[in-house]
Order: structure tokens, then C-alpha cells, then sequence
């Protein structure tokens, strides 16, 4: 199992993130790094991020932005 980030713009479109990632071994590795980077890839242009299982979405698009 390998699960990884998607990094994205508000409308969907991929970017490249502030932070190079890893694969990740458990989805709650997955979760700390973003916990440990999300500023800084959101002040790289990232606005949201979705989390993916060998190529299975589990979650996202998550916002990177505080709620209004």
C-alpha cells in the first residue's frame, strides 16, 4: 500500500508542491506529514490536497485554507 497527496489548485488542477512528499506506508503517516507541512505548501501555491491508496481516492479535495 502507498498512499500519497494530490496537491491542487481551487479549481482542481495539479501542482507541483512547495514540499517534495514521499509515499507513505499508513494513512496516518500520510496525515502527520501534511499535518507538519500544510503552511508551507499552501504558501507554495497548493489550495487543496486529496489523499489517494495505490490509486484509490480516500479523501479530498481538502482545503488547505481556513474557513471563511
Amino acid at each position: 500500500m502507498a498512499w500519497t497527496w494530490r496537491f491542487e489548485k481551487s479549481d482542481g488542477t495539479e501542482v507541483r508542491p512547495a514540499v517534495t512528499p514521499e509515499e507513505f506506508t499508513t494513512q496516518g503517516d500520510a496525515e502527520s506529514w501534511l499535518g507538519e507541512h500544510w503552511k508551507e505548501l499552501r504558501d507554495g501555491g497548493a489550495d487543496q490536497v486529496a489523499l489517494s491508496d495505490d490509486g484509490t481516492a480516500i479523501y479530498g479535495p481538502m482545503s488547505l485554507h481556513a474557513p471563511d
